[in-house]
């Protein structure tokens, strides 16, 4: 199974971007999948998870202005980012996991993405 991020670019600060994730190979459609994010010189941060019953779970530095979906028809789960902010700027990853609850640690999550680079300028 792999999974396939994109949606990144350059946006200014106070706008939004939606990052799609699509997996292929198998359906996921059980598995937890999130989001976490990279930014130059810093360790990856969790940014949201989403169970396969629709429960969702945010990082702090995100509640509010981040929201994660998924289309389990379509094998994809969704990150929909407004009011961004230039310390939102990172790679951002999704991953997936068979666990059942919402971890927030990356090393639940044995399914990675390749990443997408959002950059929030100011």
């Amino acid at each position: 199974v792999q999974l396939q991020a994109s949606g990144g670019g350059l946006v200014q600060a106070g706008g939004s971007l939606r990052l799609p994730c699509a997996a292929s190979g198998r359906t996921l459609s059980s598995y937890g999948m999130a989001w976490f994010r990279q930014a130059p010189g810093k360790v990856r941060e969790f940014v949201a998870v989403v169970t396969w019953s629709s429960s969702t779970y945010y990082g702090d530095s995100v509640k509010g202005r981040f929201t994660i979906s998924r289309d389990s028809a379509k094998d994809t789960v969704y990150l929909q980012m407004n009011t961004l902010k230039p310390e939102d700027t990172a790679v951002y990853y999704c991953a997936a996991t068979p666990a059942t609850l919402l971890p927030r640690a990356a090393n639940s999550y044995n399914i990675w993405g390749q990443g997408t680079l959002v950059t929030v300028s100011s």
